[in-house]
């Protein structure tokens, strides 16, 4: 790897962990279903822009139902259950349970997808959820029985993206792929479309909501264009360049940089079995994205 994709795995790293400051910004603000609604409608406007600078054909060759269905399981769902979850736990627990999102893929493709299961990749299964039991059951004690709730929603999430994965697969690659711009903005689009109604059912019977409050919108417009529309930029970069394998490294350093944020903007803090627990996890999303001896050869 050169020095600069060393530098652009890092800045994504940094940005995706800022994500996760953000959202204990907002949620608790404006509340979940309005966070979500406004990362993704922020994000599908960055990426618009994007696609109009580059002058970029809107052409999805009918797949663009399948890409807006995506757009819900990828970033709809997901993103709501961090937005509740952000109203619950602190940054570096959602970090590291998105971590686990290899996790997830592993068991779902072998579930549902026929995807092969290799010792080294059970093991790391079979860690991993050990280490979110530790997180979970002897995490930090002031989060309370609300900790479940938390988990839960990562969790959720977490098989979102797994799932996403496969049918991104199935359904674009496999089916003579697409664009990877075309792609993030149909199903930012997908996204923003799911997560209208709620939002809208969301205004109509909720609480009221103080939206003149500056701090909520810059998190708001930093995790749509920063968190999602730029950072889609540097991941498929990384992509092209490195290859998706070495890409996946950021899933270990994203976690380190929400627990820096939150330490330095709100003052969280962790706990030995937080600690504990994420070291586990870390280390069985090792065990699962790091290629087999057999396949290295």
């Amino acid at each position: 790897m050169r020095a600069i994709d060393y530098l652009r795995l890092l800045s994504l790293a940094a940005i995706w962990g800022a994500s996760f400051l953000f959202m204990r910004i907002a949620p608790p603000a404006i509340g979940p279903i309005n966070t979500a609604f406004f990362r993704v409608f922020f994000g599908l406007i960055g990426l618009a822009i994007i696609i109009l600078f580059i002058h970029k054909s809107l052409q999805f060759r009918g797949k663009l139902t399948k890409i807006l269905i995506l757009g819900a399981i990828n970033s709809g769902i997901p993103f709501l259950m961090y937005s509740i979850a952000a109203t619950l736990l602190p940054a570096g627990y959602s970090a590291i349970l998105n971590a686990t999102t290899p996790l997830m893929g592993a068991m779902i493709g072998f579930y549902f997808f026929s995807e092969g299961l290799s010792l080294r990749k059970l093991v790391g299964i079979v860690l991993g959820i050990a280490g979110i039991i530790i997180i979970t059951s002897v995490g930090d004690s002031n989060i309370g029985g609300n900790i479940f709730i938390g988990v839960s929603a990562c969790i959720i999430a977490t098989i979102g993206y797994g799932f996403a994965g496969f049918l991104t697969r199935k359904w674009i690659t496999h089916q003579g792929g697409l664009d990877s711009t075309l792609v993030a903005f149909g199903s930012q689009l997908g996204a923003t479309t799911f997560l209208a109604p709620f939002m809208i059912w969301n205004l109509s019977s909720g609480p009221s909501i103080d939206w003149l409050q500056g701090d909520v919108w810059i998190s708001l417009l930093a995790v749509g264009f920063v968190c999602t529309s730029l950072a889609y930029i540097l991941y498929f970069r990384l992509i092209a360049d490195i290859g998706p394998l070495r890409s996946l490294t950021v899933t270990f350093l994203v976690p380190p940089f929400a627990v820096l944020w939150g330490y330095l903007v709100l003052d969280e803090t962790i706990s030995s079995g937080f600690l504990a627990g994420s070291l586990i996890v870390l280390l069985s999303v090792w065990l699962i994205v790091s290629p087999d001896a057999h396949k290295a050869a």
